[in-house]
């Protein structure tokens, strides 16, 4: 994004008109630079190979940390079956109200919280487990001790044979799989700025 569309970002806020969804993400990662990872959401090519193990077919519940502005949302709900469900969480709540007012699907829930208390919001919405789990949170640089403990409920939560699908563009993160998920696969996403560090944690 360049200086003069943010400036129209800024603008167009303080005059009360509705921000694009680049502008909205823009924005979150000024307030929030720790929590969002980048300042251009993901690339079709990321979205598409970091859902291509997902098995669709056997997914009731699917669950995103730090959705932003969606930018994995239409995707994932275009391939869920009409009985699943899925859980958004962000700490971020003008990301929250976003989604709330953009994603009209009777199977999506935008939660304002924690991705470490994952265990508690799957319970709150009639769930034992998540079959999936999507994160873009920056790992490396969140608080010390969140991203293990993320890690470690993530796993709790998770159903046998789940995983934790993660892009990064540090590999460091697999300091926080590592200890948690025994199977864990690794690729590259050349085709996206910056190019990204793509994980499949399984829960074997």
């Amino acid at each position: 994004m360049t200086a003069s569309s943010s400036t129209a970002a800024r603008k167009g806020a303080r005059r009360g008109l509705p921000l694009s969804p680049w502008a909205m993400f823009f924005r979150g990662f000024l307030k929030h630079p720790v929590m969002v990872g980048s300042i251009i959401p993901s690339s079709g090519k990321l979205i598409r190979k970091m859902l291509g193990p997902v098995d669709w077919k056997n997914t009731k519940l699917f669950v995103e940390y730090g959705p932003g502005v969606g930018t994995f949302c239409q995707t994932v709900l275009d391939h869920m079956e009409p009985d699943a469900q899925y859980i958004a969480i962000d700490t971020n709540p003008d990301f929250i109200a976003y989604l709330r007012k953009n994603i009209r699907d009777s199977r999506f829930s935008a939660v304002h919280g924690s991705a470490a208390d994952v265990v508690q919001i799957v319970k709150d919405h009639g769930h034992d487990h998540a079959d999936y789990v999507l994160s873009g949170l920056p790992f490396s640089t969140l608080p010390p001790g969140v991203g293990d403990k993320i890690g470690a409920e993530t796993a709790r939560v998770l159903r046998v044979d789940g995983a934790f699908l993660v892009y990064q563009f540090s590999p460091k993160v697999h300091d926080f799989l590592a200890p948690q998920f025994n199977d864990i696969d690794h690729a590259m996403e050349w085709w996206n700025v910056p190019p990204a560090q793509l994980y499949w944690a399984w829960k074997r």
